[in-house]
């Protein structure tokens, strides 16, 4: 466990701010969670905030999530994007009272550890740890995949729907982007922040765009929009499932799309004032995502095909790219397929950088394969953790062979991303419900009297969408190339990850490792003080 030390003792033996790296004030935080400053700290509360929203990228996020929310129809559409986009905000506010108190760039494993009960602490901070290590993973595999389709998708356009790639010919273009967003995210590291900045404005601007010209575009062009009782009131069933079980599964949709915030948690120490910069980039986010993530879908059901099932099975391989297509003709749908190509990629981007600090971090505290080579940070490369950045992408691309199989098999990395990270996220804020009730401080950030309902929220939400995520889209009877593989390949993860630890880790992991000095002799004093709260197990905050 991070014990708590003093502000003078952790003062005296981190010396991040002679480094550099850091104020005194963030610095000494992290010091009392144990940890001394390894990275440069250079993100203002705006470029946080331009952290999970260019990795969120709501439209490149949207066009690759039509998929599964199309089929509801226009209605299951938008407003399984409403409820449930509401839902995964109060997760937000859950994660963001403990990211105030707490910022720290392992996170979600490190509260697990800190908030469990003592005989359960180690076994769940590991599995919360892999969890969600292995879900960023999944999460940089199925963002490089559908950039892979949405770049085959226009050559497809240019060639009028008679190019149709091969699965060879994906998994090539999905391994050169992972390498490419590799090296540019090891050499990009001291401009990182601006390019932070530059999403936000680009994602803005596609919004606009989209908002924009889709209508103006199917006006010029003769047609008429779809009126609001068709875009708002109606529901198609493209599955075998009854009518109001796949109206729930358009949930998968921003299940995935509103899925990254939790990067903020993972920059936190790289995050000027992280206490208040961590927790508003989630809000702010997540916030974001729900509002304009309504607005652009309505404009897609107003200007897409009546014949929703042809826009799901376009030539294009892509619904977005159809639907573009329809409403601006082939140069128009190439002009915004380029610049939903551009966001993708910076996607992409955002979050190899943001998944490499919680492997590096994981690393530190001595969980990963191999951890003292990958906690290795590089000063040559101005304090970046290039070998996690390489474990990850050697990874993405062993998982990315998925591609080779088909397109049912590739889409279980967006399910591995789902599953995996809904577990990391409800484990802390159960833990907290659990056990918390001395040992939580609040931060800057807190939502006071309604934390502990907006936690009991966020847990329940997070069960329904974790089961959500392993049902077969299309219906009660997939076959072998229909089923939803989520439960095998999360399955096997968290199998595989418990019988390590029982077999081996648990002789040598006893949760994060301090690297400050100073903090050590307080540890029995803090251990006393948690034997003690867990008498209170059952009590509220």
């Amino acid at each position: 466990m991070a014990a708590k030390a003093s502000p003078t003792a952790v003062s005296a033996n981190s010396g991040a701010e002679e480094a550099g790296l850091s104020d005194p004030g963030d610095s000494q935080l992290l010091a009392k969670m144990g940890y001394k400053q390894e990275l440069r700290r250079q993100y203002s509360t705006v470029q946080i905030f331009a952290v999970a929203f260019s990795i969120m990228g709501l439209v490149p996020s949207i066009a690759s999530t039509l998929a599964f929310s199309l089929p509801a129809g226009p209605a299951g559409m938008i407003w399984g994007w409403f409820t449930a986009s509401i839902l995964i905000f109060f997760v937000g506010l859950a994660l963001a009272d403990m990211a105030s108190a707490m910022p720290t760039a392992g996170g979600l494993y490190w509260w697990t550890h800190y908030f469990a009960g003592k005989k359960y602490k180690n076994a769940l901070s590991f599995l919360v740890g892999y969890s969600n290590t292995l879900g960023l993973i999944g999460g940089i595999c199925s963002v490089d995949y559908t950039l892979a389709l949405m770049i085959l998708a226009c050559v497809s356009i240019t060639r009028d729907g008679t190019y149709s790639a091969s699965n060879g010919t994906i998994y090539g273009v999905y391994v050169g982007l992972i390498l490419i967003h590799a090296v540019t995210s090891i050499f990009s590291g001291p401009i990182m922040p601006r390019i932070q900045t530059f999403c936000i404005f680009i994602n803005i601007a596609i919004i606009i765009a989209t908002v924009v010209a889709l209508p103006i575009g199917k006006v010029t062009r003769g047609e008429s929009l779809n009126s609001g009782s068709w875009v708002f009131g109606h529901v198609d069933n493209d599955s075998t499932w009854p009518t109001g079980w796949n109206f729930i599964l358009a949930f998968l949709a921003p299940i995935w799309s509103i899925g990254f915030f939790d990067s903020c948690v993972h920059m936190s120490e790289e995050a000027l004032h992280a206490a208040k910069a961590v927790p508003l980039g989630i809000i702010w986010s997540s916030g974001c995502a729900c509002v304009f993530g309504f607005l652009v879908l309505s404009i897609l059901a107003a200007v897409m095909n009546q014949d929703v099932d042809a826009t799901i099975n376009t030539v294009f391989g892509q619904p977005m790219a159809q639907i573009y297509y329809d409403a601006l003709g082939k140069k128009g749908a190439l002009g915004f397929m380029s610049v939903l190509i551009v966001i993708q990629f910076l996607i992409g981007l955002s979050l190899i950088t943001a998944a490499s600090r919680q492997a590096w971090a994981f690393s530190r505290d001595g969980a990963l394969p191999f951890s003292k080579y990958f906690r290795h940070v590089s000063r040559r490369v101005r304090y970046q953790p290039v070998r996690a950045i390489c474990g990850l992408v050697a990874v993405s691309i062993v998982f990315g062979l998925l591609c080779l199989i088909n397109s049912v098999a590739a889409n279980a990395l967006f399910s591995l991303f789902v599953a995996s990270n809904y577990v990391a996220w409800a484990t802390p804020i159960l833990c907290r419900l659990i056990w918390g009730k001395k040992r939580f401080n609040p931060g800057e950030f807190y939502t006071g009297f309604m934390s502990r309902p907006i936690a009991i929220i966020a847990v329940l939400w997070l069960a329904f969408g974790l089961i959500l995520s392993m049902f077969p889209t299309t219906g009660p009877n997939p076959t072998a190339s229909d089923m939803n593989y989520t439960i095998v390949i999360n399955g096997f993860v968290w199998v595989a990850c418990m019988t390590y630890y029982f077999l081996f880790a648990r002789k040598w992991y006893t949760g994060p490792k301090m690297t400050v000095d100073g903090v050590e002799e307080e540890k029995t004093e803090s251990e006393t003080e948690e034997k003690r709260d867990e008498a209170h197990t059952s009590a509220s905050y």
